[in-house]
């Protein structure tokens, strides 16, 4: 005889806690799926950038020894089935319903905008006829003007991670000392025989 399991009873008894589900509780398993999900998608994310590294590289080297209908023609059409593949896997959809926060991208500082600073400081001192050194000295002065732009922001990270790991650190002063334990030690031995 095939027994059924209904809701409130498990294994003929009767449960004594009810099994309709809380209202926090569709929000916490909805939040549990979102985690597992988006733990899919970066996998899937990740792989698909791994194999996009050499296929990249190949096309970029077909396209270099080989004339296509335009310069690079097998290159961006990888490029452009990495973009949809993007748009397939949608990362971060699972806050989509979510209110947008208030953080703001400042263009000059995305990958690009970093990239296109130093490309103009390369393109300006080759027009000027600089040499290698003189193309690092501006890239060096380029760099340090990024870091003064980004220090107060890169202080207040500092400084939330200093107080939080000065939160967690166990004052020094607390910890037994080696001497301590070792008379500790043998003071239970000679109370142990005596």
């Amino acid at each position: 005889m095939t027994r059924i399991v209904l809701p409130g009873r498990i294994g003929g008894m009767k449960s004594l806690s009810p099994t309709l589900p809380t209202a926090g509780s569709s929000e916490r398993w909805r939040f549990l799926r979102d985690v597992m999900v988006f733990q899919l998608k970066l996998l899937l994310d990740n792989l698909r950038d791994f194999a996009l590294v050499p296929i990249s590289l190949v096309a970029a080297l077909i396209d270099l020894v080989y004339k296509g209908e335009r310069e690079g023609a097998l290159f961006y059409k990888v490029l452009r089935w990495g973009a949809h593949s993007e748009e397939v896997i949608d990362v971060y959809s699972a806050i989509e319903d979510h209110p947008a926060g208030d953080f703001k991208v400042n263009r000059n500082y995305t990958v690009d905008g970093v990239i296109a600073r130093l490309e103009g400081v390369v393109v300006r001192e080759y027009e000027k006829g600089g040499t290698a050194a003189s193309i690092k000295a501006a890239l060096d002065r380029a760099i340090d003007q990024l870091h003064r732009e980004t220090k107060e922001k890169g202080d207040l990270v500092r400084d939330v991670v200093a107080d939080a790991a000065d939160k967690l650190r166990i004052p020094i002063g607390t910890l037994p000392n080696e001497q301590k334990v070792e008379g500790a030690i043998e003071k239970e031995r000679h109370e142990g025989k005596g």
